[in-house]
């Protein structure tokens, strides 16, 4: 099965740019550890460039082949890039796509605010760091291409297709049990894979690692349904109005 080259350049070229994106965010969040580098800090950017490249770079090339093996893939850019017609499709996805990524940002908002309750907030650990808004913005394009790209693209994809060797449909499809072990799976390891994240403004005790996985893998069953039945530019719009409520929105209105 042959690899559709100009659509991994597209995006890695994407993911390169959610890479760069971000820095402001991070940069400012991790500021006291990044001054301990022994570096200069261009040299470790410029290294973070390469190393994440290089990351995406092999995560794209097996998402992409194994997305065709088991029905998965980007309808819209694949068919651009075809030539088809693709603007009644995306319109199609766009209000499904953002309004549930509202929904995921009012649900992540809901269940941070219950979860305070037990003891597990971090406000006010962020409090003197919370990034600008202008940075939550940028760290959106992250959540949107990056995010969606490794944990739906590569790890929900290969999971289904682990679970589709494991037991296929008579039609020789994947099949749907297996397809929602695959959902489920990649937004828990979501929710694990910001833990480092969190260990860098707070401490980790069982309540906080808790709330981590359940506040991200929340968003990550919807980004994940989406990935499956619309696709995922479906998937990355979804995400990309998510981290836009989460980081632009609610801390505006907060300041307010």
């Amino acid at each position: 099965m042959k690899t559709n080259w100009k659509l991994f350049i597209i995006l890695l070229i994407a993911s390169i740019f959610g890479t760069i994106a971000v820095f402001p965010y991070t940069l400012t969040l991790e500021g006291s550890v990044l001054q301990n580098l022994q570096v200069p800090l261009y040299v470790f950017l410029t290294g973070q460039i390469i190393q994440t490249t290089t990351m995406f770079a092999v995560v794209i090339l097996i998402g992409l082949f194994l997305a065709k093996k088991v029905g998965l893939g980007l309808p819209i850019l694949e068919g651009w890039l075809e030539g088809r017609e693709v603007k009644g499709y995306l319109k199609s996805i766009l209000g499904i796509s953002i309004g549930l990524g509202i929904v995921a940002g009012i649900l992540i908002t809901g269940l941070d605010y219950l979860f305070s309750f037990a003891g597990a907030t971090i406000n006010v650990a962020q409090a003197s760091i919370n990034p600008p808004v202008w940075q939550g913005f940028l760290a959106s394009f992250y959540g949107g291409i990056n995010e969606e790209i490794l944990l739906r693209l590569f790890l929900m994809t290969l999971l289904v297709w682990v679970f589709f060797k494991i037991k296929k449909t008579s039609e020789g499809k994947p099949t749907k049990t297996g397809i929602w072990l695959a959902i489920i799976l990649a937004a828990v390891i979501f929710g694990i894979g910001h833990l480092p994240a969190v260990m860098t403004i707070t401490s980790l005790t069982p309540i906080v690692i808790a709330r981590t996985i359940v506040l991200n893998a929340a968003g990550g069953i919807i980004f994940g349904w989406l990935y499956w039945k619309k696709g995922l530019e479906s998937a990355m719009i979804s995400h990309f109005s998510a981290d836009i409520m989460l980081h632009v929105i609610v801390p505006f209105l907060v300041l307010m």
